[in-house]
């Protein structure tokens, strides 16, 4: 790494520091970041996202104050890499940015997923990434439990300590998991620390896991929601009203926000420890998420938010 800082915004909008900050692992980072997964675009789109956008999008988010950036070496279509959209983007990489990468999980060239990695082959997947990203360690590992978005039963030991030595051996800094269970937390935390949960997450997506978020907390463990701005999965079919739209509609309203950006700002209300991710290839939605971490909620709004009747959608 070299010594290169981020150069936040001079132009008057808010930057990622508005969201507040977050110990994470051994680094503080601003608690609203960048997912990386639609730099490229996503499988089901009809053509790949422009290149330049992608490019654009992540040094714009630099200069916004993102240093936190959710990535992974199976986020890729035929023709776009999001590690190699971050590579070619953002090296040499400024000291303040946390990249965090997923294993576990892995596809083919043609894209279809594979069976989850054994914890024999992990080393093969966190070297994988640093070649990718062109980083001599990896900032954090979140290991990905299943290929898909329900969460899979089943210890989780063997593959932790597999990335507990890969620490070990230099090879990254700090251990988080991702689309586990409470048991599954609490099993982690009898191994190693773990930095983060990454789960999917959103006011009206996913709600079973309120309780999760809240036994983080009490660990000292961040909660990192995915797909937090969606009504329901991207690539499923999606409600043909938006759950709680009126509700949202209103909140927003009252701060001239767009939904998503409630959405955002109800997301990072939920605790300190709360992070967000939001992914785009836009460069203009990216600078409306960013600006959601300076939304403050009043105790109406989120009492209004928290009475829509929709968890688990």
């Amino acid at each position: 790494m070299t010594s290169r800082t981020m150069n936040h915004t001079t132009t008057g909008l808010p930057d990622a520091s508005a969201a507040g900050t977050w110990q994470l692992g051994d680094r503080t980072i601003n608690r609203l970041g960048l997912g990386a997964m639609r730099l490229g675009g996503m499988p089901w789109d009809e053509k790949p996202k422009s290149r330049s956008d992608g490019i654009a999008v992540l040094r714009r988010a630099v200069e916004l104050g993102v240093n936190h950036i959710d990535t992974a070496a199976f986020y890729f279509t035929p023709v776009r890499s999001a590690n190699e959209l971050i590579s070619t983007a953002l090296q040499p990489y400024p000291d303040d940015l946390v990249i965090a990468t997923k294993v576990g999980p892995s596809r083919s060239r043609y894209g279809a997923f594979e069976p989850l990695a054994q914890p024999n082959q992990l080393r093969g997947q966190v070297e994988e990434n640093i070649r990718q990203l062109g980083r001599e360690e990896l900032d954090l590992v979140n290991l990905r439990w299943g290929t898909g978005h329900e969460k899979q039963p089943g210890s989780i030991a063997d593959h932790l300590g597999a990335l507990v030595e890969l620490r070990d051996a230099g090879l990254l800094r700090t251990i988080g998991i991702s689309n586990v269970t409470a048991e599954q937390l609490d099993e982690a935390l009898t191994i190693t620390p773990i930095a983060c949960v990454q789960n999917q997450y959103g006011l009206t997506n996913r709600r079973e896991d309120d309780a999760l978020l809240e036994l983080c907390g009490r660990h000292g463990v961040a909660f990192t929601p995915f797909f937090a701005v969606a009504a329901a999965s991207p690539g499923t079919a999606q409600p043909a009203v938006e759950p709680g739209q009126t509700e949202i509609a209103a909140v927003a309203a009252a701060h001239e926000a767009t939904r998503a950006q409630i959405r955002l700002a109800w997301t990072l209300h939920r605790g300190p420890h709360v992070l967000a991710i939001p992914g785009t290839g836009n460069p203009a939605h990216l600078e409306e998420n960013v600006a959601a971490g300076a939304i403050r909620l009043t105790d109406a709004d989120v009492a209004l938010l928290n009475g829509i009747a929709s968890p688990g959608i």
